[in-house]
């Protein structure tokens, strides 16, 4: 790499008797296709005994961008990555930990997103390696740009991601030289200071793996010494950059579950007792009652609620008591009591324990298990079957609703009732405990609206799941059954306000929609329009040839002329035969068209009363010139042919022409 160029990716790789991953770590950085020209990698030995040095050495002597830094032994991964930052060029920095290794496309990828939309992290989709878990909601899509409040970015706070190096040096970042969750902090920094964030997620950039000797910091200093000093810094980061609000309780809610809980939870019951007592518990306890908010607590799950709350009343033997027996008291059943579903729990309404319900209230964390078993047309009536159930609540009285909410609108919600019945196939649990979670139901476009039809646009389908008084409302759709019997076709429907077409349709995430109006899902257009000219000064002529679905189709063409005042204004296409192709072409007597810009359209109907129809726009031709002609043989009149919108669509402005106008401009008045 010549001495003066600037590369733009720093890969920082710190490395602790590191063999034999090492090499394959190393060799994935030299092997990237941004190239070696783009490309420093800065390896820090830190003190290792193995030969981890003299592995680096012989590498770097195949690879000029390979340098390497040799210190003594800080004991953490912090310390090394930091030394890496003092020594790194790049416009970016990626830390490579040792004993993983990236995808060959993976730094090319993650460079060309930041480029493009200008982010300051890039987010590298992770794959697995011999089990180890790895973040996966982040990574369902790419994300060109997001941020920490609308994506799940936050969950994945490991350093192995595209930095902006700007960015670390604007905050004077660095690692805390701490053995567990020295990563966090940094990561968390970055995070609620950057401008944008990506996410490659159609690529395995980065693959993590255990050592074959487990001796992964994340497993050697596992312990609650090692993790106290990262988890109070990242409280603190949060508070440090994040004013209070819902934005921060949004984001504490993260650690308060990951970081305060969850090791609470596992670890406290190994330590001794006097460690766990006047070590560790005054500071859990400070934790729970400074950063967690009465808002925060509410979002959390029961069996932290639980822990908070004993936290909160200082209750160290009732703390240790849980987490001793979080696993066993996790499998207890629940209680519902006037619309409420609790976790009975040893401490769960008795006196002695003297704990609130609201510690105990699972009602919304019960998962719904639905099922879409059949969606078909019948007339102009979508008819729906399937099941739902609210986990562990028997379906007595169920009462469950469609609710129709209209996307991106400030409008109500619609509700159609079901008609309970017998599940069609056999459901989980015992006796007959979800036996009446089956039910139909009707969704008429045409009245569904308190008898009026559904508006124009995209209406997302829910199930408001009741049963024993318990409401759970979720996305309809995503489990169902394959194939034809719950995929309908478009329909076009007729109603009060004139026929429109409705698309039943899945969404990305395979829940079911309805588009009114082909806002979304217009077919594709029967014909291409080739020329538009002027037959007469008052005569327009469109021609073209139609497309072999429409062919097939055998639908009857026509143009369609309109204003935004209403004003309609329709003829017959001809077609014949051309070649191998179906040629079109209509005449339009502009001559009697009212005064008003009208656009001009071809419509096909498809065969049957029901079916949906096509549409194309003619479109603007920079030839067609304006027009002039005299209507009724005295009064003059022109046509100016403009363009309208993105697409360009023909439009015809339609006025009278001003003789005396006219004669002052040709006067040069």
């Amino acid at each position: 790499m010549p001495a003066l160029s600037r590369p733009r990716v720093s890969v920082i790789i710190p490395a602790y008797n590191a063999l034999p991953e090492l090499t394959r770590a190393v060799t994935s950085a030299m092997d990237q296709t941004l190239g070696p020209d783009r490309v420093e990698i800065i390896a820090v030995d830190d003190g290792s005994t193995d030969g981890t040095g003299e592995e680096l050495e012989r590498l770097a002597r195949t690879c000029p961008a390979l340098h390497v830094v040799h210190q003594e032994n800080s004991g953490c991964a912090g310390v090394p990555r930091n030394t890496g930052l003092d020594h790194a060029r790049g416009d970016f920095v990626f830390f490579l930990d040792s004993d993983d290794y990236l995808g060959p496309d993976a730094l090319r990828r993650m460079v060309a997103m930041a480029d493009a939309h200008g982010t300051d992290i890039v987010l590298g989709k992770i794959a697995s390696v011999g089990g180890r878990a790895v973040p996966r909601a982040v990574f369902q899509r790419n994300q060109p740009r997001t941020d920490i409040f609308s994506s799940h970015a936050y969950l994945t706070l490991g350093p192995w991601k595209l930095f902006r190096r700007s960015l670390i040096e604007r905050l004077h970042l660095r690692f805390p030289p701490y053995r567990n969750c020295e990563d966090k902090p940094f990561t968390a920094a970055a995070y609620l200071n950057a401008s944008g964030i990506s996410v490659v997620a159609d690529y395995d950039c980065y693959y993590v793996r255990y050592r074959e000797n487990r001796t992964n910091l994340t497993l050697t200093a596992a312990d609650l010494a090692h993790r106290m000093d990262g988890t109070r810094l990242c409280f603190e980061t949060v508070a440090r950059y994040l004013e209070p609000g819902p934005r921060r309780d949004q984001i504490m809610r993260r650690h308060v579950e990951w970081e305060l809980c969850g090791p609470l939870r596992a670890l406290l019951p190994r330590e001794s007792e006097q460690d766990a007592r006047e070590r560790f518990f005054p500071e859990f306890r400070h934790w729970a009652s400074t950063w967690v908010t009465d808002a925060l607590f509410a979002r959390l799950g029961a069996p932290d609620r639980l822990l908070i709350h004993l936290l909160r009343a200082d209750r160290f033997d009732d703390v240790l008591t849980v987490a001793r027996n979080a696993g066993a008291d996790e499998r207890r059943g629940h209680l519902v009591d006037k619309g409420r579903v609790y976790w009975l729990h040893p401490f769960f309404r008795d006196h002695a324990a003297a704990v609130p319900d609201i510690c105990f209230d699972v009602t919304d964390r019960l998962p719904v298990r639905h099922h879409l078993e059949a969606a078909s047309w019948h007339g102009g009536v979508l008819r729906l079957a399937g099941h739902a159930y609210v986990e562990d609540v028997d379906s007595l009285d169920p009462a469950t609703e469609i609710v129709l909410r209209k996307y991106r609108a400030d409008r109500p919600e619609i509700r159609l009732p079901t008609t309970p019945c017998l599940s069609a196939h056999p459901l989980p649990g015992e006796g007959r405990r979800y036996e009446m979670a089956g039910f139909t139901a009707e969704i008429d476009p045409a009245t569904a609206d308190g008898g009026a039809p559904l508006e124009r646009g995209l209406w997302n389908i829910y199930l408001d799941v009741r049963a024993q008084g318990v409401s759970r409302t979720v996305r309809f759709g995503n489990r169902r059954e394959g194939g034809e019997v719950t995929h309908p076709t478009r329909r076009r429907v007729t109603t009060s306000q004139g026929p429109v077409t409705v698309v039943p349709y899945f969404t990305p995430y395979g829940n079911l929609s309805l588009d009114v109006g082909e806002v979304a899902h217009p077919l594709d257009p029967p014909c291409q329009v080739l020329r538009t000219i002027w037959r007469t000064r008052s005569t327009l002529l469109v021609g073209g040839r139609l497309t072999e679905e429409a062919e097939r189709d055998g639908g009857a063409l026509r143009l369609r002329a309109e204003t935004g005042a209403g004003a309609v204004y329709e003829v017959p296409v001809r077609t014949e035969q051309g070649g191998s192709a179906t040629v079109f072409t209509a005449r339009l007597p502009i001559g009697r068209l009212v005064e008003g810009c009208w656009t001009l359209t071809l419509i096909m109907e498809g065969p049957g009363e029901d079916a949906p129809r096509r549409t194309a726009i003619v479109p603007y031709f920079d030839r067609l010139a304006a027009t002039r002609w005299l209507r009724f043989g005295c009064r003059p009149y022109y046509a100016k042919p403009v363009a309208l919108g993105p697409a360009r669509a023909l439009g015809l402005e339609v006025a009278p022409l001003k003789v005396v106008t006219g004669v002052r401009r040709r006067l040069g008045r």
